[in-house]
């Protein structure tokens, strides 16, 4: 790591940070209207619905987006990730400017399980009142499994996944006072000179609200295969 004084560098472009907390909120609160149920459920599918736009965003931006949202960019060999493990941090990994290989599981596993948790809830049928969109493409036991599945493993290991996480981020800031919230709020952090600062022009903005055009399109398509 360069010696140079230190200097407020953009990590996090602003669809990414956008991204994050709109989706951290589309989680909680499926968690809490499915706990609630009832009348609660429409907002259930609602929220479900932005959660596949704002997955389908964020894969595609994985790949298009600012340089420390690439999904390249925190993608570790498992040697690299054992030298992590050991203290080894050798001159350009940069563990310290985005995703660390630790971070980066956690940001796979999230993304993985909620797609898992969204493709479950499109085609789940609960024999009560509630039915996804895509329930009629699948077969009758299929639908049932994955109602099964959305409803018990699956939401409680997103629940433990999501606290993990946020121990994670309390772990860093009060352990060793390293601060990620801020960042995924500002955008920036204090990092040295020669870091490589995230395209946050408008330029990306305006290709990230293509690719977020595209989320939405999907998301409106697919619930308008509700029955």
């Amino acid at each position: 790591m360069s010696n140079l004084p230190l200097e407020r560098i953009r990590v996090w472009d602003l669809p990414t940070r956008v991204f994050h907390w709109l989706l951290a909120a589309s989680v909680i609160g499926s968690v809490i209207t499915a706990k609630i149920g009832g009348n609660a459920m429409p907002w259930h599918f609602r929220l479900g619905y932005l959660a596949l736009a704002l997955l389908v965003f964020r894969i595609v931006w994985g790949f298009v987006g600012g340089r420390w949202s690439r999904f390249a960019s925190f993608f570790y060999p498992p040697r690299t990730v054992l030298r992590y493990l050991r203290g080894d941090v050798r001159p350009g990994d940069h563990f310290e400017v985005g995703h660390n290989p630790m971070g980066s599981f956690s940001v796979y596993a999230l993304i993985t399980l909620l797609a898992v948790q969204v493709g479950t809830g499109l085609v789940s049928d609960d024999e009560i009142a509630n039915i996804g969109p895509l329930n009629k493409l699948v077969a009758t036991e299929t639908g049932l499994l994955a109602t099964s599945w959305h409803k018990t493993w699956g939401q409680w290991i997103l629940v433990t996944l999501i606290l993990l996480h946020v121990c994670a981020i309390l772990y860093y800031r009060y352990g060793k006072r390293t601060d990620l919230i801020g960042p995924m709020v500002s955008g920036d952090k204090l990092l040295p000179p020669d870091t490589p600062a995230a395209a946050d022009d408008t330029r990306a903005r305006v290709t990230a609200l293509i690719v977020a055009a595209a989320g939405v399109a999907l998301a409106v398509w697919v619930m308008r295969m509700a029955p």
